[in-house]
């Protein structure tokens, strides 16, 4: 059809009625078509968390929580509220749970569960594990209260990956003594089939949450029911727990920020000085190595808003598991900037979840290489040396300090302190300068230190040196 000579807004008006047939049929033929709707995620699940562990998370989209939360409503106190306290003594096995995470059987899991280089996502599996502490504490206390993650004691890899495969996330209450704090013992292995026994070999990993009930009101911590354990070797896993909580009171005793350092670790700061010193004095013939950084430097951070997706199922405020998710792989991105290689998980140490995060606050992060294995010094003034020139191996250890403000950047609020070790096949030192630099060194050598004390205990030589040969095929970051 030409429109030779006549208006534009004429021509426009000929070409709809000329074509409204055609248009009105098609619409025809669509409204016919069955329709189909998009679907976001489900509203109980928690981005990035694996479906079977979320299940137990309050059924309320944000959209509802945040007009609760307008008319100055809690749905999270209002729900436990409802429901009374039941302090009756509880057994390990009622609150024991067990998930399987099909990673071998699923392949579409490969996209929240694998790296780019098809080793799993540690991280992941940890914001896993935070989620399986949540469920099991409520087994235990009942929904009269309101639970918070406290503290993760130290994490290691027990058995290394060598392909990828289903895994199973099982755990339970180890340890209450009827107050107000909890110790949930969780673990990681591959699963076996049904009715198939599993084997102390098939342990990935093992670790342990604490987590504290709170009144749903006051915010203040409650008793909860007390543990009582039924076989000899249930008993020693509650003493074990018990000598745990406290070994954990006595550690605070000892921390740098209630005591100075001891004779030995003031003599090695005094001779790393001297020598931070040689570095710069031109008269001196010593020159500052090129494997050799100053602490300042080897700092990585972050800032990100706490969006409602990660809360956790108080609706409120962020859920620990993806915290410490955020800092792990931090920790891992900081030791590869360091180091110019890929990072190897070793362990993670203790830690406390200080102050809750809020739901929209902006948590910052900041990563720090505060100590490496071999040292820049040993505590007689010797320079320490690679086992293996040819292959050397060194131990980054890694501390991300973690506080939150309020979008307005208010007053900041320290929400932890997170320690990672890791290893790359690097020969890197790392040295301090000032005085609050040196006290993180000596903190995270003292914790290397207990570590491997703890090491020699949990393993065997012979399982060391298994867990060494299989590092170049060690699936697991």
């Amino acid at each position: 059809m030409a429109f030779k000579n006549v208006p534009i807004h004429r021509a426009l008006t000929l070409t709809s009625q000329s074509q409204a047939p055609v248009i009105s049929a098609v619409s025809r033929r669509v409204c016919s078509l069955p329709r189909r709707y998009l679907h976001g995620t489900p509203a109980r699940r928690t981005d990035g968390v694996f479906r079977g562990l979320t299940d137990n998370r309050l059924p309320m989209p944000w959209i509802d929580a945040w007009k609760l939360q307008q008319e100055g409503k809690n749905v999270a106190s209002d729900e436990a509220r409802s429901q009374e306290r039941d302090l009756t003594p509880k057994k390990m096995s009622d609150s024991y749970h067990r998930v399987v995470l099909p990673l071998g059987r699923d392949a579409w899991l490969s996209d929240t569960y694998i790296n780019s280089t098809g080793h799993i996502r540690l991280g992941t599996v940890f914001m896993d594990l935070d989620a399986l502490s949540g469920i099991i504490v409520y087994k235990h206390t009942g929904p009269g209260v309101t639970t918070v993650t406290a503290a993760l004691d130290r994490i290691t890899i027990a058995h290394p990956l060598t392909e990828i495969c289903d895994l199973e996330y099982s755990g339970q209450v180890t340890y209450a003594s009827g107050r107000s704090s909890v110790e949930i013992t969780c673990k990681v292995a591959r699963a076996r089939g049904e009715g198939e026994p599993s084997k102390p070999e098939d342990v990935l990993l093992t670790c342990t949450f604490t987590m504290v009930a709170l009144d749903p009101n006051t915010k203040k911590p409650v008793n909860i029911p007390r543990l009582v354990y039924e076989t000899p070797e249930e008993e020693k896993i509650f003493k074990t727990g018990e000598a745990k909580a406290l070994a954990k009171k006595k550690n605070l005793k000892t921390s740098l920020l209630e005591t100075e350092p001891n004779d030995p670790e003031s003599a090695l700061i005094h001779k790393i000085w001297l020598r931070q010193l040689a570095y710069h004095d031109p008269n001196n013939s010593v020159r500052q190595p090129r494997n050799v950084m100053a602490m300042s430097k080897t700092q990585l951070s972050t800032a990100s808003i706490m969006q409602p997706q990660y809360r956790n199922r108080h609706q409120t405020m962020i859920f620990g598991g993806f915290h410490l998710k955020q800092t792990f792989e931090l920790a891992f991105c900081c030791a590869a900037s360091f180091s110019h290689a890929r990072p190897t998980f070793i362990s993670a140490d203790p830690c406390t979840f200080r102050n809750p995060v809020p739901v929209g606050s902006v948590l910052y992060l900041t990563a720090t290489i505060v100590y490496t294995d071999p040292p820049l010094l040993e505590e007689d003034g010797s320079e320490p040396h690679q086992k293996d020139a040819k292959n050397p191996m060194t131990r980054l250890h890694v501390r991300v300090d973690s506080k939150v403000r309020d979008v307005e950047h208010g007053n900041a609020k320290p929400t932890g302190q997170f320690n990672y070790t890791f290893s790359v096949p690097k020969d890197v030192k790392v040295l301090p300068h000032t005085y609050e630099e040196y006290m993180m060194y000596i903190d995270a050598r003292r914790r290397v230190q207990l570590g491997d004390v703890q090491d020699r205990l949990d393993h065997t030589d012979s399982e060391r040196q298994r867990q060494q040969s299989v590092d170049n095929v060690n699936l697991t970051e």
